[in-house]
C-alpha cells in the first residue's frame, strides 16, 4: 500500500494458536530470517496426530496414510487435516491486521488485509473474459498476492524498507508457510502464483496488479466520502501505472466519480 506517513504501528497480536502453530510463529517472530539459510534451512516438519476420542471420532480418518498426508480421489496427496488447520489459523491473522496506509492517515475501523484481497478476487471473478487470460487464475492470484502479510504484516514505503529486502521478507514467510501446510501440490501451487505475481510474469498477474491498484483507489475514494478527508495520494502513487484496458477503464470510472464529487463540493 502506497503512503508516505512515518508512523510505524506494529502488527496486531496472532490469534490463539495450537502449540505446533505457536511454535512456528515464535521463530519467525523472534528470529530473523537468514538469507543464506533460505530457503533450505531444516524446518520441523508437522505430522497430524491420531484422532482422539474428543468427540470428533476416536479412529483414523479414511485416506490418511501414516505420514499424516491424506489423498483425495485422483491419488494426489492433499494436507492433513492437522496442517490444514495450522494454516488457516495463522491466515486469521489476514483478516485482523488493518492496511497500515489508512490507519496512517487516520481512518477509524480501515479495511483489514482480507478485505482487500476479498475484493481484488471479486473483481478477477467479474471482469469480462479477455483473449488468453485465465480468470480462474486471477481469482487465485487475488486470493494469494498479499497472503506472506500474515507474518511480516503490511509493510509500506513508510517503513523505510528497500523493495528488494521487502520482497526477500515476504519470499522467506511464503516459505514458512506452505512447509506449515505441509508442502505437497497445493502449497507449491500457492509459491507459483505468488511469485508469478511478484514478479508480474503473465497477463493474469498483469490483470491483478491492476485490480490492485483499481481496489486501492476505489477504497480511498469510499473513504474519502465516508471520512470527508481528502486521499489525493493514493490517486497520485497509482496514476500512470495501469497495465491492461480493463485495468485502465475501471480506474477512469472512479476517477470519473470522484472528480464530479470535488466539482460539486465546491460548487
Amino acid at each position: 500500500m502506497a503512503v508516505n506517513s512515518s508512523t510505524h504501528l506494529a502488527p496486531s497480536p496472532l490469534p490463539s494458536l495450537p502449540r505446533s502453530s505457536f511454535a512456528f510463529v515464535s521463530r519467525i517472530f523472534l528470529r530473523p530470517v537468514s538469507t543464506s539459510a533460505f530457503p533450505w534451512r531444516t524446518l520441523v516438519s508437522l505430522r497430524a496426530q491420531p484422532p482422539s476420542t474428543d468427540g470428533y471420532g476416536s479412529q483414523q480418518p479414511l485416506g490418511l496414510d501414516h505420514s499424516g498426508t491424506s489423498f483425495g480421489s485422483t491419488g494426489s496427496p492433499s494436507p492433513s487435516s492437522s496442517s490444514v488447520i495450522d494454516f488457516l489459523t495463522l491466515c486469521h491473522r489476514l483478516k485482523t491486521t488493518k492496511r497500515k496506509g489508512w490507519i496512517n492517515h487516520g481512518i477509524n475501523g480501515p479495511e483489514s488485509i482480507a478485505d482487500h484481497m476479498y475484493r481484488m478476487a471479486l473483481m478477477s471473478l467479474i471482469a469480462g473474459d479477455l483473449p488468453g487470460v485465465n480468470r480462474e487464475r486471477c481469482i487465485k492470484i487475488a486470493l494469494v498476492h498479499d497472503i506472506a502479510e500474515a507474518i511480516v504484516g503490511d509493510i509500506t514505503p513508510s517503513d523505510g524498507v528497500p523493495k528488494e529486502e521487502k520482497s526477500r521478507r515476504e519470499s522467506a514467510a511464503l516459505h514458512e508457510m506452505c512447509q506449515l501446510l505441509g508442502g505437497g501440490m497445493r502449497a507449491e501451487e500457492i509459491k507459483e502464483l505468488w511469485a508469478e505475481y511478484e514478479n508480474n510474469s503473465s497477463l493474469e498477474a498483469n490483470l491483478v496488479k491492476d485490480f490492485d491498484k483499481v481496489e486501492l483507489i476505489l477504497q480511498a475514494f469510499e473513504y474519502e466520502i465516508e471520512h470527508g478527508k481528502v486521499l489525493d495520494e493514493f490517486f497520485h502513487s497509482t496514476a500512470g501505472k495501469f497495465q491492461t484496458d480493463v485495468g485502465k477503464s475501471w480506474a477512469a470510472e472512479v476517477l470519473s466519480r470522484r472528480n464530479s464529487r470535488l466539482t460539486n463540493s465546491h460548487n
